[in-house]
C-alpha cells in the first residue's frame, strides 16, 4: 500500500508548534531494561512521541470516534501473544492475519492512522520506531486527547515476525461474556480481576454495532438482571433495522459518549450497560461490582487504577532486544 507523507520541511514545522505546546510525555526506559540494547527514542528519534500526538490529534480531530478505534486497536493486539503489532499485519503466504478473526473483521479500525503516523517516524528516523510501541502510544494519546488522563509509555516493544487468527479468535473477550468468562480471559494473557474491571472502563467512549448485541435485543435483554427496561427500548428501537442494515452503531455511553470519564459505570448501576460484558460486571454483589462502585464515587482512583493497568497490560510478552524487528511498514514484514 503506497502512503503519501508530507514534506520533511512541514513535519519539522509541525513538529517545532507541537514540541512547544504539548503535555510533556518523557519517555521512560524501555522494557527490556537499560541493559538489552532496546532503543528508548530519546536519542535516535526524540521527536518521536510529538509526531505520534501529532497523528492522534489530527485523526481525532477529523473523527472523535477514532480515540476509542485507537484505544481498541491495542487492547487487541495485546490480547494475542503479547503487545507486538501482530494485529496490524495483512495476509501472507505464510500465514494468515488476525483483522479477518471475528472480533476484529468490520470491526477494528484507525489501520490508516497508523499508516500515516508511521510513515511520518519512517521519515523522521529511519526504521527505528517500532509499530507495537505507536500502538501503545496511541492509545495513551487517545485517551488524553478524549479528556483522560496520561501516563508514561514505557517504550522497547519490537514487532512480531507472523499473526494468528486463530489466537485472536480464541483470546479476545466477546462482548456476550460473562463474568467468569471475561476473568478467565483477562487471566490467561497475565490480567487480573480487578484490571479486567478497571480496562472494561475503555467503554466510557467509542461506539459498538447492534449487531454485537443482538441476543438482548430478541428478549434475553429482558432476562438480564438489572438491565433498565426503558434503555433496552432504546436500544431495540434504534437496532430495528440492524438485521438487515448491520452498520447501525450505538453509543457505548449515552450521557458523555466522547469523554472519558467514569461516566460508563454509573451507567452499569443505572442498568444501561450496553454489552453484556459490561452489564455483566455489576450483576450480584461484592467482586466486581464493588470495584464499579468504588470508580463511581471516586473517579481520580478510577483514572489512577486505569493508567496502571494500561502499564500493564502494555507490557505483556514483549518482544525486546534480538526478538522481532522494527517494521519498515506496519502491514508487512520487512
Amino acid at each position: 500500500m503506497f502512503i503519501t507523507c508530507p514534506s520533511f520541511a512541514f513535519l519539522l514545522l509541525t513538529l517545532l508548534i507541537l514540541m512547544a505546546s504539548m503535555p510533556n510525555h518523557s519517555t521512560q526506559a524501555c522494557l527490556g531494561g537499560g541493559s538489552s540494547g532496546v532503543n528508548t527514542y530519546q536519542k535516535s528519534c526524540p521527536e518521536a512521541e510529538a509526531i505520534i500526538f501529532s497523528g492522534v490529534e489530527r485523526a481525532v480531530a477529523d473523527d472523535p470516534r477514532m480515540a476509542a478505534s485507537l484505544l481498541r486497536l491495542h487492547f487487541h493486539d495485546c490480547f494475542v501473544n503479547g503487545c507486538d503489532a501482530s494485529v496490524l499485519l495483512d495476509d501472507t503466504a505464510e500465514f494468515v492475519g488476525e483483522k479477518t478473526a471475528a472480533p476484529n473483521l468490520n470491526s477494528l479500525r484507525g489501520f490508516e492512522v497508523i499508516d500515516a503516523i508511521k510513515c511520518e517516524l519512517e521519515l523522521a528516523c529511519p526504521e527505528t520506531v517500532s509499530c507495537a510501541d505507536i500502538l501503545a502510544t496511541v492509545a495513551r494519546d487517545s485517551v488524553l486527547l478524549s479528556g483522560g488522563p496520561t501516563w508514561e509509555v514505557p517504550m522497547g516493544r519490537r514487532d512480531s515476525l507472523t499473526a494468528s487468527k486463530a489466537a485472536a479468535n480464541n483470546n479476545i473477550p466477546a462482548p456476550n461474556s460473562d463474568v467468569a468468562t471475561l476473568i478467565s480471559k483477562f487471566q490467561n494473557v497475565g490480567l487480573s480481576q480487578k484490571d479486567m474491571v478497571t480496562l472494561s472502563g475503555a467503554h466510557t467512549i467509542g461506539k459498538a454495532r447492534c449487531t454485537t448485541f443482538q441476543s438482548r435485543l430478541n428478549g434475553a435483554g429482558l432476562e438480564t438482571p438489572g438491565l433498565d427496561k426503558d434503555f433496552l427500548t432504546s436500544l431495540q428501537e434504534l437496532c430495528s433495522d440492524s438485521i438487515v442494515n448491520n452498520t447501525t452503531l450505538a453509543e457505548l455511553d449515552l450521557v458523555t459518549p466522547a469523554t472519558f470519564d467514569n461516566q460508563y459505570y454509573i451507567n452499569l448501576l443505572s442498568g444501561e450497560g450496553l454489552l453484556t460484558s459490561d452489564q455483566a460486571l455489576v450483576v450480584g454483589v461484592g467482586g466486581t461490582r464493588d470495584l464499579v462502585q468504588s470508580y463511581v464515587e471516586d473517579p481520580l482512583k478510577f483514572f489512577e487504577e486505569f493508567k496502571a493497568s494500561m502499564v500493564k497490560m502494555g507490557s505483556l510478552k514483549p518482544l525486546t532486544g534480538i526478538g522481532g524487528e522494527i517494521r519498515r511498514n506496519c502491514r508487512s514484514l520487512n
